[in-house]
């Protein structure tokens, strides 16, 4: 007789999901009803199933999500611990803002790890991501520095590590977790960056809750990384919203207007004029574009 089971989305492979549920995993199928309707079930997505005595297990409800995000593939996360190499390859600024901002309008707590910080300091970086009520740390792989602080904050919560490839991404969670054994990659002298060696999203039960590797960026991924629509995409720095409703003008986006009190913060220093450039950089990106095409 086929039983009825409650689990959660740890991976997808090949047009199968795999759900825990009751200790088991199963492999499972999903109805066609989700295709009819555009949907398509994430790792992290709560699901009820249908156990046969005999053929495949089927995913019959997909239960309401409290967030999801395209890149990577996930749903109902609680962190995105962005992971950022100091040197080889260079630190990205931009594409941290991008990630941290993509987390504050899905209501994720972003927290930034630099990593490497035995070939350069991360003093300053970390203080300023710090400043604007982001966690940051840093690690290394050499001497462990940061892993017990990075370690506190996945303490039941559902986490997905990413960042661009070469970073260190799994070799902070064979760090943090050494029995996952996860592949690690070079960097390529040549092209200057890292080879991809996570291929697919998978969430793996520790700490009380999950964690999640993900696939690293290309650099036309950081281009098409969750856009956010111009008018809300303030509200994804935090460092600006003691400023809501001070400007000079209502309509002003904080990009050069007269009398705009973000701008001015930035110059006095408040804000960090690397945060300050990259939400231009992102608003200049999606200004034009149709609400339709965001995250297409």
């Amino acid at each position: 007789m086929a039983s009825n089971k409650s689990g959660i989305i740890i991976k997808i492979t090949g047009g199968f999901y795999y759900v825990e549920a009751a200790d088991s995993v199963y492999e499972c199928k999903a109805r066609g009803v989700f295709r009819k309707r555009g949907t398509s079930p994430l790792v992290g997505d709560h699901v009820d199933i249908t156990v046969p005595d005999d053929g495949y297990c089927s995913i019959d409800i997909i239960h309401e999500r409290r967030n999801s995000l395209i890149r990577p593939a996930l749903a109902n996360l609680d962190n995105l611990m962005i992971v950022s190499s100091l040197k080889e390859p260079e630190v990205n600024l931009y594409l941290i803002d991008k990630m941290t901002a993509a987390a504050v309008s899905k209501n994720i707590t972003p927290i930034v790890v630099f990593s490497k910080s035995d070939l350069a300091s991360a003093e300053e970086l970390v203080r300023m991501y710090r400043s604007v009520d982001i966690p940051a740390y840093e690690f290394s792989s050499v001497d462990l520095r940061g892993l017990d602080d990075i370690k506190a904050e996945l303490k039941d919560k559902v986490t997905a590590f990413c960042g661009n490839s070469g970073v260190g991404k799994s070799t902070l969670l064979n760090s943090l977790f050494p029995e996952l054994e996860l592949k690690t990659g070079e960097i390529s002298d040549k092209l200057g960056r890292g080879r991809h060696t996570t291929r697919t999203v998978e969430l793996f039960k520790k700490h009380g809750g999950y964690i999640a590797d993900t696939p690293g960026f290309s650099t036309v991924d950081i281009e098409r990384f969750e856009l956010i629509r111009k008018d809300e995409l303030k509200f994804a720095f935090p460092e600006f919203d003691s400023y809501f409703g001070t400007c000079k003008f209502n309509s002003c986006n904080h990009l050069c207007e007269q009398g705009c009190k973000v701008i001015e913060a930035v110059k006095s220093g408040v804000i960090p004029e690397s945060r300050h450039q990259s939400y231009i950089r992102m608003y200049n990106e999606v200004k034009d574009i149709k609400d339709w095409q965001i995250n297409q």
